[in-house]
């Protein structure tokens, strides 16, 4: 391999690097907005308030803006129910079709518009990223043709993600919506890794020998199945939060807690077992990986988020959900999942190695 294309998967590697960096910011803001309640801040698709810059003040609007913007999000809803139907989703039409809250139209507020549409700016940027990742891939298909396939993947993912979040706003920020919009962002965030690992296996070429157990690896697939499971019951605990916090109009946050169903206490509990499972990882992988490989050090961070997460779920359990929190959760809990699957791919990488060597 001559020194420029060195140089071109160089190039790629620290792209895709920062665009896994950009969308885990993007997780962080969209904690943020969820947590402000600022979801709604714009109640229109992809501009805001019908501008590229939204306004400041409401009487920058017109005075029946907020039946304006709802009979547009009805017009909207109601081709989303249509396609429902078409592919088969009857039930879940009709469920949309006669949810009364997404009737609700939210006033105006100044600060929760701009949360909002710095949410979309930084999205936008990600969109541009991600065009950025997929021409560096570009040089690459001589010599590995899945990574501008797969750039080109995570291109129709951005775009889909971008059409699900407007049918987020269009539904009134529907829960099980904003659910499969996490989801789909973790989904880019496994795509946009394992084009960073693929890459460097190109540049790096043969790796270091370890015999690692297999045991290691599944223990750890366990992990991140686990782990996945705790992110969706987590939203399902921030949905009733929300719906506790408009009840009491976000007032008394000291008896949120108390008034939380089982999803909480379920997903309370689920994360004694993670803990266990990932002290079996880390004793595991210390046993018999090397000390000062990737692995081990990835291993290390892994472990310390663990802790900080369980850490930040207590903090919130016992000190009435503190707003500042609940982003920082959100987000440590993705990037958890996000270097699982990067370990996973180390393991499966020395494995394969090992195997070719034997």
């Amino acid at each position: 391999m001559n020194q420029s294309t060195k140089k071109q998967i160089n190039s790629f590697r620290k792209v895709s690097f920062l665009t896994v960096i950009a969308v885990y910011f993007l997780i962080l803001v969209g904690g943020i907005v969820r947590t402000t309640g600022s979801g709604m801040g714009c109640p229109d698709w992809p501009k805001c308030f019908g501008s590229i810059v939204p306004p400041t003040h409401v009487d920058q609007l017109p005075e029946d803006y907020q039946e304006i913007y709802l009979q547009k999000r009805i017009a909207k809803n109601e081709r989303f129910v249509a396609t429902l139907e078409k592919l088969g989703f009857a039930e879940t039409a009709k469920e949309i079709a006669n949810d009364k809250s997404i009737l609700i139209e939210q006033e105006f507020n100044p600060l929760k518009t701009w949360i909002e549409y710095i949410n979309r700016l930084i999205g936008v940027l990600i969109g541009f990223f991600i065009l950025l990742t997929v021409w560096k891939s570009f040089p690459i298909w001589k010599f590995d043709k899945l990574i501008p396939i797969l750039s080109i993947a995570s291109l129709i993912l951005v775009l889909f993600q971008g059409w699900i979040g407007s049918l987020v706003v269009s539904t009134n920020l529907l829960h099980w919506m904003i659910t499969f919009h996490m989801m789909l962002a973790i989904l880019l965030v496994f795509v946009l890794i394992y084009l960073y690992h693929r890459s460097g296996k190109l540049k790096e070429g043969k790796g270091v020998s370890m015999d690692v157990p297999a045991k290691i690896e599944w223990v750890l697939v366990a992990a991140l199945f686990l782990m996945l499971i705790q992110v969706v019951l987590g939203t399902q605990v921030r949905e009733q939060i929300d719906q506790i916090s408009f009840e009491l109009g976000n007032m008394l946050r000291g008896t949120w807690i108390e008034s939380l169903g089982l999803p909480f206490y379920i997903h309370r509990s689920f994360s004694l077992i993670l803990l266990g499972i990932h002290i079996l990882y880390f004793f595991w992988a210390f046993k018999y990986v090397l000390r000062r490989s990737k692995i081990s050090l990835w291993s290390q961070l892994l472990m310390m988020l663990v802790v900080i997460e369980i850490a930040t779920g207590i903090g919130m359990a016992y000190f009435a959900i503190p707003a500042f929190l609940q982003p920082i959760h959100l987000l440590i809990g993705t990037l958890i999942v996000g270097i699982q699957f990067l370990l996973i791919l180390q393991l499966r990488e020395h494995k394969q190695f090992r195997l070719k060597e034997n």
